[in-house]
């Protein structure tokens, strides 16, 4: 007679994943426990059954105690379905007649051997009611074949010893423990079960001699006589064979060592970073969750050490090399565990301590200082800074772990630029709170500004350049700005690293273009075909497949020069993607379009580097104008980066020129063009053209 599985789970996806996983056998479903009973009635060959216990109009235990009522159930042997906080189910489970359970979330390869296993254990089972007087022989070619291991013990006696006379053990069963059948009976099966797992034995074992279960199924390990381990799935179960007036036990092993060093590995490398060792993000969060779900018995917070700016490092040394300092800090935070004090790897070069029972804010205070007081000298030679965030943990923000390590993130990152040191230190506070609520807000802004092209609240205005030569305005460098209800009006250098962070600058980006195309293309038709147009671009956008494609379309359509447009992108963006930034801007050069490197002198560029790359124009960064007002003329470098521009055949443009006396020294060394309040502030569109009138004479 074949057998059939009989799976009884009003979750159909439950039902649907149990069955895929038994394919191999003939299984049937059941979506509750009165649709199963039906089943069980109509099909006499279920001879095992996978049964959920919470289910509508009858649950599993009312099943359970339907099959264990009636004498023509007997032969049917039932698996719960438990959850993993559900102990008290799976002992009332087990008392109602279930042979075994499985947890959910299922895990397959558990869920496949505990069946292989209890329908091997039913085919015995069968063979020997239905054979044992007849073919004896049968049964011990099963017995000794089988490939689980098998001790069957006839004994009633209610020690833990195996008795010699009593007891039956297959190969299989010696080759798992590593001992022969003498030496299992000599020694007793306790004395070869590992000491942290023997307890749990021992009370199954007690409940199944006493009648209160009639069986069990555990994971557990044995020891071998040379001190290694090995994990077995086993069973063990009443067995009522024909003609014993005795109740008999069996027991099923398999070896599963090697799934369980599977599991190992991947339980590490889950809760671990790779390269440090630490424990990681994923570890912090569960334990962090956990810690808030036991309740607020102690002092709990966390400190992140940010040190996100070793990220420059890479472009300069290399990824090993920054790898190898990672890890080097890592091992120098190391010891600075204790009882109350975890170290874990979170983000990239951005670890974290949590830390329990500590008694007031100004031990986090102490703690953190002696932390930078040992990072700074590293952080001095590799001339980086980095910031340590403190945040303290109580019922409401420790509920929310995401929030949590997002507001830790926000307090590290605002530590990197306070104190005036190596590493700053920072507790989050109200001001924080308040500084994310407002980036929220841009955020939200940016968002709605992204999906709406008719949303005014972006608009552009002009700063006029000059060429110092001809003392005439030849451009104007569009400048985005942002004015939402709430916060008013929001500068650049706030709203674009948001934009850039979540994207939205792709859109944003488009938009700011092609506001400028309309004023370039409206100053021509006004009869200044002359005049030029600078726009900042990000690397984001410059790096999207379709930017150049989509730039040239966008130049098309608003039927503008090439030649009339600069890009504008910093040193920083061209050093993170060197080759691939350069081909781009080649392509871009090669059109019309100029390339100027904005903000220069501040990024991470070298001299060989700024020879090839496809760029036109240097734009001085206003740090540099500004020394010329306490800076006597031989010691200012500015006419040096002048020099330099020049020989390399770059156009040179001083930036954020306010003071006569900063004009007449670029002027002096030759410097090509200014833009800055000395000439005029930034101008929304109309004002800029009535400028330009009044400034060309036009």
């Amino acid at each position: 007679m074949s057998m059939k599985i009989l799976v009884v789970d009003d979750s159909a996806t439950d039902r649907v994943l149990i069955e895929r996983i038994l394919s191999e056998y003939d299984v049937l479903t059941a979506c509750d426990g009165v649709d199963a009973m039906k089943q069980i009635d109509a099909n006499n060959e279920i001879g095992l059954i996978i049964l959920d216990l919470n289910m509508p109009r009858m649950n599993g235990f009312e099943v359970l105690k339907v099959l264990k009522s009636e004498e023509k159930y007997e032969g049917i042997r039932t698996i719960i379905l438990t959850n993993y906080d559900e102990l008290d189910n799976e002992i009332k489970g087990l008392e109602l007649g279930a042979v075994d359970y499985i947890r959910k979330p299922i895990h397959l390869a558990s869920l496949k051997t505990r069946v292989g296993i209890h329908l091997e254990l039913i085919k015995i089972q069968r063979r020997l009611e239905q054979k044992l007087v007849e073919q004896r022989s049968t049964f011990d070619t099963i017995f000794n074949q089988a490939p689980i291991g098998i001790s069957i013990s006839y004994s009633s006696d209610s020690s833990d010893a195996i008795s010699d006379v009593d007891t039956q053990i297959n190969s299989m069963f010696e080759q798992i423990a590593g001992r022969t059948k003498e030496e299992m009976i000599e020694l007793g099966w306790a004395n070869i079960t590992h000491p942290e797992d023997l307890e749990k034995d021992l009370e199954y074992y007690r409940k199944l001699k006493s009648g209160e279960i009639e069986s069990y199924a555990m994971e557990k390990r044995f020891v071998r006589p040379d001190g290694s381990i090995v994990w077995v799935e086993m069973t063990v179960a009443s067995l009522k064979l024909m003609g014993e007036s005795e109740i008999a036990h069996i027991a099923l092993l398999k070896d599963i060592t090697r799934r369980k060093a599977i599991e190992e590995n991947l339980k590490y490398s889950y809760e671990h970073d790779s390269w440090t060792g630490l424990y990681n993000r994923n570890y912090m969060e569960n334990l962090l969750e956990s810690d808030s779900r036991r309740g607020f018995h102690e002092k709990r917070a966390v400190v992140s050490i940010n040190l996100s700016a070793m990220q420059s490092l890479t472009t300069t040394y290399g990824f090993h090399y920054t790898q190898e300092l990672n890890k080097k800090i890592a091992d120098i935070l190391g010891q600075y565990c204790n009882g109350g004090r975890v170290l874990f790897n979170i983000y990239e070069n951005r670890f974290a301590f949590y830390i329990k029972g500590y008694e007031d804010k100004n031990e986090l205070t102490e703690f953190s200082e002696e932390i930078a007081k040992t990072l700074e000298p590293l952080l001095i030679t590799e001339r980086i800074s980095g910031g340590i965030g403190i945040v303290e943990i109580d019922e409401e923000n420790g509920r929310d772990v995401d929030g949590l390590l997002k507001k830790l993130l926000i307090t590290s990152e605002r530590a990197i630029d306070i104190d005036n040191r190596e590493i700053g230190i920072c507790f989050y506070d109200a001001a924080i709170e308040e500084q994310m609520v407002r980036e929220q807000e841009i955020k939200r802004a940016l968002t709605e500004i992204a999906a709406d092209e008719s949303y005014s609240r972006l608009f552009l205005q002009y700063q006029p350049i000059i060429e110092l030569k001809t003392d005439v305005i030849i451009g104007f460098e569009a400048l985005s700005r942002l004015n939402i209800d709430k916060l008013g009006l929001i500068p650049p250098l706030e709203f674009i690293p948001i934009a850039e962070k979540t994207k939205l600058i792709v859109p944003i980006g488009r938009r700011i273009m092609l506001q400028a195309f309309r004023f370039l293309k409206r100053l021509n038709d006004l009869g200044y075909s002359s005049i030029g147009v600078s726009i900042n671009v990000s690397a984001i956008q410059i790096l999207r497949d379709d930017f150049t494609s989509s730039l040239f379309r966008m130049i098309e359509d608003a039927r503008v020069h090439p030649e009339k447009i600069c890009i504008e992108i910093t040193e920083s963006v061209v050093a993170s993607n060197y080759e691939e930034m350069n081909r781009i801007l080649g392509k871009l050069s090669d059109s019309g379009i100029h390339i100027a490197i904005d903000d220069f002198g501040t990024g991470y560029s070298s001299l060989a580097r700024e020879r090839d790359l496809n760029v036109n124009c240097l734009k001085i960064d206003k740090s540099f104008i500004n020394r010329l007002m306490y800076l006597k003329s031989e010691e200012a470098i500015t006419s040096d980066i002048i020099s330099m521009a020049h020989k390399l055949g770059h156009c040179v443009v001083a930036e954020g020129v306010e003071y006569q006396k900063q004009r007449e020294y670029l002027e002096r060394w030759g410097c090509d063009k200014i833009q800055g309040y000395l000439i005029s502030k930034p101008l929304n569109e109309e004002a800029a053209i009535e400028f330009l009138k009044t400034y060309n004479h036009w």
